[in-house]
């Protein structure tokens, strides 16, 4: 039960950041992010991105989904820590 649990928050956190490159892609898209499908990621997007906006852009680059994704990595590396420890 408990693996089948850890399965999907896996699986969860993989299609979200998905949705993140999904959403990024978007952008170089002209009217792509006023779509249906644009308003609907970004609703789930965006307030997980704006946690991590404090970064400035480089050269008219935006790292903070760069980043964002990078801290989803970690997360999923520690939950499998967490059970690779107490199972």
């Amino acid at each position: 039960m408990i693996i089948e649990i850890i399965r999907w928050v896996f699986n969860l956190i993989q299609y979200y950041e998905y949705a993140i490159v999904v959403y990024i892609l978007m952008s170089w898209l002209p009217g792509a992010r006023e779509s249906g499908l644009g308003r609907f990621l970004g609703k789930i997007v965006e307030p997980y991105l704006g946690m991590f906006r404090f970064i400035p852009p480089i050269a008219m680059i935006d790292f903070s989904p760069i980043v964002a994704i990078i801290a989803l990595n970690f997360a999923r590396s520690g939950l499998l820590h967490l059970v690779n420890l107490f199972l």
